[in-house]
């Protein structure tokens, strides 16, 4: 008897999580739509801006251009020269519906759920904001280093290519389920 109990317990557990998913994916889908811009804007001008750290160059703007977000730098050797990057917001956030409603789902299995919740969103604004940095470095990297602004190093070429393909290739495709398993691993019940 108490076996058969908790077998349907297990099965309202299991059905309440697919509905959760469900009808939480739809909802983020439709308010990502909205906001997306939003995100990718303010984001974008963040790494932009932390880019000017490690890079001799200069932010001068941000322009939405279509889809994607195009950031001007110039060089601080050559302050007469532009290099436009566009930075289409969808490449990187096109995960973010289905990485909100796995943690939504995950509602019911973890607990510290406010600290739990708090991680999982800086660990996705960080993935993609690494994202946007790798891209605009790899992009900035190879066209001054073209155009002869930058001593040629092929280590450093390396590394920045590097550093976004596996960004883009990996870490963004498997956005959800890392945050979703992290959560899942350290705030479990």
């Amino acid at each position: 008897m108490q076996e058969a109990i908790q077998k349907l317990r297990n099965k309202r557990v299991v059905l309440r999580a697919v509905l959760i998913f469900l009808v939480s994916y739809a909802l983020f889908l439709f308010v990502w739509i909205q906001v997306k811009d939003y995100y990718g804007t303010t984001l974008t001008l963040t790494a932009s801006k932390l880019l000017t750290l490690v890079k001799d160059v200069s932010y001068e703007g941000v322009t939405r251009v279509g889809a994607a977000i195009e950031v001007t730098f110039s060089p601080l050797s050559r302050r007469n020269m532009l290099v436009d990057i566009p930075v289409n917001t969808s490449s990187y956030t096109f995960n973010a519906p289905l990485t909100f409603s796995l943690m939504a789902t995950l509602w019911l299995f973890i607990g510290k759920k406010g600290k739990a919740y708090s991680e999982a969103l800086l660990i996705l604004i960080g993935v993609h904001l690494l994202y946007v940095f790798s891209l605009e470095w790899k992009t900035l990297t190879e066209i001054l280093m073209q155009r002869g602004v930058e001593q040629e190093n092929t280590l450093l070429l390396f590394f920045s290519q590097f550093l976004w393909g596996f960004t883009d290739n990996m870490v963004i495709r498997f956005e959800p389920f890392l945050i979703g398993f992290y959560m899942y691993i350290r705030f479990g019940e």
